[in-house]
């Protein structure tokens, strides 16, 4: 397979994947991938994303500010180029993201252990209990993972330069 086809089969398994995890539209997702193969040495410009992608200027521009509003890209300028060069944003502001999902899904799953630590009657309950609990071990766990490779990435990127 040559490197070109293999590069566009990654951006749209890319884009599939960012569909499915994020729920973005498909040329967000395509943007986010196209950014994540081709955009983390130099960035890429609104123009060559509109080429790239063959769609309109006001689509990408649309796209564009939402993965920017939810932290998935950012961009830089150069001193007398008026040009925005987008890239994605680092692994690690990316996974710092997951984090403060764990955050408020460790909200709920204590306040659901406390209501039913108070209402468990049945051995309905008794199992949304014990759910509930293992539920919490799994997050704990998963946040822990999240704040090593969090670490790990900010090594990585702090040494890429």
């Amino acid at each position: 397979m040559d490197i070109q086809k293999e590069k566009e089969e990654l951006i749209e398994m890319f884009g599939v994947h960012f569909e499915t995890l994020y729920h973005l539209s498909p040329l967000a997702s395509r943007i986010l991938g196209i950014l994540i193969i081709d955009g983390c040495k130099n960035g890429i410009t609104f123009e060559s994303l509109v080429e790239r992608t063959e769609a309109s200027k006001s689509s990408v521009s649309t796209n564009l500010n939402l993965l920017l509003k939810t932290g998935k890209i950012t961009y830089y300028t150069i001193s007398g180029d008026r040009k925005k060069y987008f890239r994605a944003s680092p692994f690690s502001e990316r996974l710092t993201n997951y984090i403060k999902i764990l955050e408020f899904e460790k909200e709920i799953i204590k306040r659901m252990k406390s209501y039913r630590e108070k209402t468990a009657a049945s051995p309905e309950e008794m199992c949304n209990l014990a759910h509930s609990k293992e539920y919490e071990r799994h997050v704990l766990q998963m946040e822990e993972l999240f704040h090593k490779t969090i670490i790990k990435f900010k090594e990585i990127e702090k040494n890429k330069s």
